[in-house]
């Protein structure tokens, strides 16, 4: 089954060897919705990713408008997820957060929503438990997106995120948990920043080909030592390990055919002009993934 979700294809801002790239609201957080959707289609990059929290602040249906009048595509919404409260009311609370977010990516027009799963709860300590708690959330989700025709993305996230972000930690355990739902239903988040050093992803990208799980693809360089700790130390692209072309091309040879999403939490980016990272964030994305 071969997923192919190209932004180009549709949209007239796509141009040329741009024509898969799409630019997540967080790599360039300074620019407003307006401005990272002008910025964008100015450069020829016909997607971009959004989050939740500008989105909501900004105007979900305003945010729709914008960019739908720019002719660019939603690649993905984030975030969902956050499953793993064994506290009765937290976990009511996280499935209707959720149900809001599905129902926020239909009105983008976005049919990806990415779920970070969550953490330990509280003194918790059983990984397993809280995995299983995950697949319970999103089998009560699963069919209230797929008939607003949003698929969910689970996104495993390094190790180091298991105790208090993300208990799903690799490509192999985002499979094992979609694969028991529909794959139209369910699919994976293939993040370089979090993969990149677990020699079991070639394999696994083969087995998330198979069956069309791929539901995002979303680039950051590693840089050693992390600059701003974990979270906020995401590389531009070029500027550490990853090798992110062969990156490319095994998703590619998976059969994946969608948005490239370069995805870089960084404050030094952040301090810069917001045009001119976009600028640059294209310039190494032909230097370093097409």
């Amino acid at each position: 089954m071969t997923t192919d979700n190209r932004v180009g294809a549709h949209h007239p801002a796509g141009a040329g060897d741009l024509v898969r790239l799409s630019i997540n609201q967080q790599t360039v957080r300074q620019l407003s919705i307006p401005q990272l959707v002008r910025g964008c289609r100015a450069l020829g990059i016909p997607g971009v990713g959004l989050w939740r929290s500008p989105v909501q602040a900004f105007g979900v249906e305003r945010a729709a408008q914008v960019v739908r009048d720019a002719g660019l595509t939603v690649t993905s919404l984030c975030r969902g997820g956050f499953f793993t409260a064994s506290d009765p009311g937290e976990w009511n609370a996280a499935l209707a957060d959720n149900r809001a977010a599905v129902d926020e990516a239909a009105t983008l027009g976005s049919s990806t929503l990415v779920l970070v799963s969550g953490g330990l709860p509280a003194g918790a300590k059983d990984l397993a438990a809280a995995r299983e708690r995950v697949a319970e959330a999103i089998d009560r989700l699963a069919p209230y997106a797929a008939e607003r025709g949003v698929r969910l993305a689970i996104e495993p996230l390094h190790p180091m995120f298991a105790s208090d972000r993300c208990v799903v930690s690799t490509l192999s355990q985002a499979l094992d948990l979609a694969e028991r739902f529909p794959a139209e239903q369910v699919g994976v988040v293939v993040d370089t920043y979090h993969l990149w050093w677990d020699e079991r992803v070639p394999e696994q990208l083969v087995r998330a080909g198979r069956s069309g799980r791929i539901a995002a693809f979303q680039l950051a360089d590693w840089v050693t030592p992390l600059p701003e700790g974990a979270l906020l130390g995401r590389g531009q692209l070029g500027d550490g390990c990853v090798d992110l072309r062969g990156f490319r091309e095994r998703v590619d040879a998976a059969g994946y055919g969608g948005p490239v999403e370069v995805e870089v939490f960084n404050p030094q980016l952040w301090q810069r002009p917001g045009t001119e990272v976009l600028e640059e964030v294209a310039g190494r994305y032909r230097e370093h993934v097409r």
